[in-house]
């Protein structure tokens, strides 16, 4: 099969498109033939070998976590999927190597679900991982409740986005954080916009004088220091960029794979509640040109790579 490796830790220059074998498949895992995968920041973190202490790597790599795809063929003890069906999936594993890159990837069950109709291959590619982890952060670490103001930090980016409309879902009022060229988006999803930078204590006060119930740091670094004075009493506050949140009383969020999760997306997605901003697509061959347009970090959205 077709596929991206990369045979040592680099940029997206160590990147190579050529041919592979076809994954194995195991008991419990379906094999997906990919339609789509996204790129995600932790994908060049990974292959510039930044988690090296946490997670092996098997040479030669295939990077991507996301897809969206149809199914091959099924493990022997897989009872809930057969082939043609379409899922999505945020195929994380204890290690990586086998990564959604390539024409297929077998998938473990627990860290799939249905593609929701309403979104096609590409969007759906965008959803398992930005979409989990604004949804576990909201759900879980913030326990969002209906009638409460949320903060995002960073509201116009691939999670950001998401992490808006599902805040929304959920019944809260959300106030996101954004460049002034994104404002006129977060108002289509349903957020009211303040800018970065010098006087966001301020702005913010001026929409939540009485401060935020929650705050979704996207971002880290001074957004996020900033973020326990916006808080009313008793306010809570999560970070999935900057493990300092820790010493500011809040939580730090690192997503993982799940089903249910996956599938509460998927159902918001087709009720209309959510969908997935693609900022751009490309071929699978030139996914070293997504991951340096992903990397350069200013995209609003999500990007895609596409397999024929």
């Amino acid at each position: 099969m077709k596929a991206i490796t990369y045979q040592r830790y680099g940029g997206p220059d160590v990147l190579e498109y050529g041919t592979v074998p076809e994954p194995k498949l195991g008991a419990d895992a379906v094999l997906v033939r990919v339609r789509a995968a996204a790129v995600n920041p932790v994908d060049w973190k990974i292959q510039a070998g930044y988690l090296d202490s946490v997670l092996d790597a098997v040479f030669p790599v295939i990077p991507g976590w996301d897809v969206a795809g149809v199914v091959e063929q099924v493990g022997v003890g897989v009872t809930e999927y057969a082939p043609g069906d379409e899922v999505i999936g945020y195929v994380r594993e204890d290690m990586v190597g086998r990564g959604t890159f390539a024409e297929y990837v077998a998938a473990p069950v627990r860290t799939l679900a249905r593609k929701p109709a309403a979104l096609d291959f590409a969007q759906a590619a965008g959803l398992p991982l930005a979409g989990l982890t604004a949804y576990q952060a909201l759900t879980g670490a913030l326990a969002i409740k209906p009638g409460e103001t949320v903060l995002v930090h960073a509201a116009a980016g691939g999670v950001g986005s998401l992490a808006v409309q599902i805040a929304r879902a959920l019944g809260a009022r959300v106030i996101g954080t954004a460049g002034e060229r994104n404002h006129d988006y977060l108002r289509t999803l349903g957020a009211e916009p303040v800018t970065y930078g010098e006087g966001l204590a301020d702005r913010v006060r001026g929409l939540a004088p009485e401060g935020v119930d929650a705050v979704l740091d996207l971002i880290g670094g001074e957004a996020l220091q900033a973020s326990p004075a916006l808080l009313a009493p008793g306010g809570r506050l999560a970070s999935v960029a900057d493990g300092a949140v820790l010493a500011l009383g809040g939580r730090y969020v690192f997503v993982r794979p799940d089903h249910a999760d996956l599938t509460a997306l998927a159902e918001l997605a087709d009720g209309g509640a959510l969908t997935v901003e693609v900022a751009a697509t490309f071929p699978l061959e030139r996914a070293a040109d997504a991951q340096r347009l992903n990397a350069d970090g200013h995209t609003r959205g999500k990007i895609i790579v596409t397999v024929p």
